[in-house]
């Protein structure tokens, strides 16, 4: 990835900041625009679609609240690419998406069924996606602290979760080895963090 000046990324962060509030302000207008529509414009020439407007609601919260949430998490990469590389950057975006949709899943559970019984299912709906999402973010957790702490770097000859090989790359969910018999390995970034590492010194030529 080409490297970007401090002017552009500050640039790119104030873009994202400004898409997110357009974006949450379009879905406070185009929500209440509904609301209007369907509750008094209908009506008035006794078309009663009000029975429809809650599944419309939730095409609203979907369309537009996974757009709210990428955009958030541009603006996290963006804000830390000001201090890290596009690998660390990378991963605090796929987090706080992870984080977003869950938390927006959840939300929209917990809305349609209203009342306690809302909380409820709400919460019961982000305990299930916490737990399908459990490892996946166990591992991107796991691959921010490599990027941030590095104990190894690319090009290292490392014992990493019991294989051993030459570093190729760092990403959110995987560390990738390559073995000297031409074997690449994808190893889960959270055996890393939960294991030794063993750095092989390099050799001198």
């Amino acid at each position: 990835m080409l490297e970007l000046t401090k002017s552009e990324i500050a640039k790119k962060t104030t873009t994202s900041l400004v898409k997110t509030i357009l974006y949450i302000g379009s879905y406070v207008a185009v929500a209440a625009v509904i609301q209007w529509v369907f509750k008094d414009l209908l009506l008035r020439y006794e078309i009663n679609l009000i029975d429809y407007l809650g599944y419309v609601n939730i095409l609203l919260a979907v369309g537009f609240g996974y757009l709210i949430v990428n955009s958030i998490a541009t603006f996290f990469y963006w804000s830390m690419r000001a201090k890290y590389d596009h690998s660390t950057s990378a991963a605090v975006r796929n987090i706080v998406k992870i984080v977003g949709v869950g938390a927006l899943l959840a939300g929209i559970a917990g809305g349609v069924a209203g009342g306690a019984a809302g909380v409820a299912l709400g919460g019961f709906i982000g305990m299930v996606i916490g737990f399908a999402s459990q490892q996946v973010l166990g591992q991107a957790i796991s691959g921010l602290l490599l990027l941030i702490a590095r104990p190894v770097k690319i090009g290292d000859t490392a014992v990493l979760g019991g294989e051993e090989g030459v570093v190729e790359d760092v990403s959110t969910l995987f560390t990738v080895l390559m073995k000297s018999d031409g074997v690449k390995i994808l190893v889960p970034n959270n055996t890393i963090i939960g294991s030794k590492i063993y750095i092989k010194p390099k050799s001198k030529e």
